[in-house]
């Protein structure tokens, strides 16, 4: 059965990406003993067979291929239009979400303007000139919440800080039986849009990513990106990059600074200062590794200690990961279950606000408000303020 599609659809697709027909096709034709040709993709009339396979790496339902409808290809569209080059290669699975998000934000901006609801921005836009130390002291005051020693809560309290802010942070998940993973810790989207990837053992990056991309936002600079060690520690960094960087440590580090000011060489006749990255760690939601290559951006460690100590730390993270995994093997042999409810992602109180003042308007049914919001009708009476 063939049916008759917008071939301009798969074409704006293709083009979003930034895919080579040759490669797409390679892409949908897995499994095939023939691989499908461009006749029989990009005619007036697809089979519906194909066109599943084509909607297999898009994902936005067949009904989207059917809709004669041109689809938007503005720069306001899109951060893939506005933006030409990234500081990470963008592998599908990134650019998808990215995709989901941004069309996610052009929803939620109609949703607000029929709800006369109005979020202008309340920081002001700083530019790589202004010292990231002296913005950071600023914005702490305003921004940072009540210190709490437990990592989830307080990255939830960081979100209620940037929402009073009318700053929008949402939260992806990516789940353990995922075939398509993006490769992003996280993006900024103008206005006011931050997304992060759960970091599902280490909520210490997610945090730093949240004030990283905060650094985006103050510089209203938008970046999709994979935030890479390698390229902080080695000083491989633009120069909004930089300040990104510059302002998230402070920002999270606050007065602890000083302690790492006072460090004036690490190695191991001081046994690499560990104790005192420990208690820095705890107090301020930095990583070890994140404290460690601060100080050899500083020069303060070598390159070589430096490597040694990281090297360290990913063989515990790998050992705990595989003794994870042992025991889940264990546990399924044995017949028992050990895996709880999916996560979810954290809401933005600004989220459930607009939703809900949407809601309460009539501007959007119940229907749209638990699509939007995810969560089963019998849950909204906890969402609706």
């Amino acid at each position: 059965m063939k049916f008759e599609i917008n071939i301009s659809r798969i074409n704006h697709l293709l083009n979003l990406y930034k895919i080579e027909v040759d490669a797409f096709l390679d892409m949908i034709s897995t499994g095939l003993k023939n691989k499908l040709t461009k006749e029989d993709i990009l005619s007036k009339e697809v089979k519906i067979s194909h066109l599943k396979r084509i909607d297999k790496v898009f994902n936005k339902g067949l009904h989207y291929y059917l809709d004669p409808k041109a689809p938007e290809t503005s720069k306001e569209s899109s951060i893939f239009f506005r933006k030409e080059k990234f500081n990470s290669d963008l592998n599908i699975g990134a650019k998808k979400i990215v995709n989901r998000f941004e069309e996610f934000k052009i929803a939620l901006s109609a949703i607000s303007k029929l709800s006369e609801l109005e979020f202008k921005r309340k920081l002001k836009v700083y530019n790589t000139k202004d010292n990231p130390y002296q913005v950071a002291l600023e914005i702490r005051n305003i921004l940072y919440p009540q210190f709490n020693g437990n990592l989830k809560e307080f990255l939830k309290s960081l979100i209620r800080k940037f929402a009073e802010n009318n700053i929008l942070v949402f939260e992806f998940v990516e789940y353990w039986n995922q075939k398509e993973k993006a490769n992003i810790d996280g993006f900024y989207l103008n206005p006011n849009v931050i997304v992060l990837k759960r970091q599902q053992n280490s909520f210490r990056r997610e945090i730093f990513t949240l004030a990283h991309e905060l650094g985006h936002f103050l510089l209203n600079e938008e970046e999709v990106e994979k935030l890479d060690y390698d390229h902080i520690a080695n000083k491989k960094l633009s120069k909004i990059e930089r300040w990104c960087n510059d302002f998230a440590h402070y920002f999270l580090i606050g007065e602890y600074s000083k302690s790492l000011e006072k460090i004036k060489v690490v190695n191991s006749s001081n046994d690499y200062v560990s104790d005192l990255i420990e208690r820095i760690s705890r107090a301020t939601h930095l990583s070890k590794i994140a404290l460690y290559t601060r100080l050899l951006f500083e020069g303060k460690i070598s390159s070589r200690n430096y490597n040694r100590i990281r090297t360290n730390f990913e063989k515990q993270y790998q050992a705990k990961y595989e003794a994870d995994r042992l025991q889940r093997e264990l546990d399924k042999q044995n017949g028992i279950k050990t895996r709880g409810s999916a996560p979810q992602p954290i809401k933005s109180p600004l989220l459930i606000s607009t939703l809900s003042t949407a809601f309460e308007q009539g501007v959007i049914n119940e229907k749209e408000i638990c699509e939007r919001l995810n969560i089963k009708p019998d849950k909204l009476d906890k969402y609706i303020l």
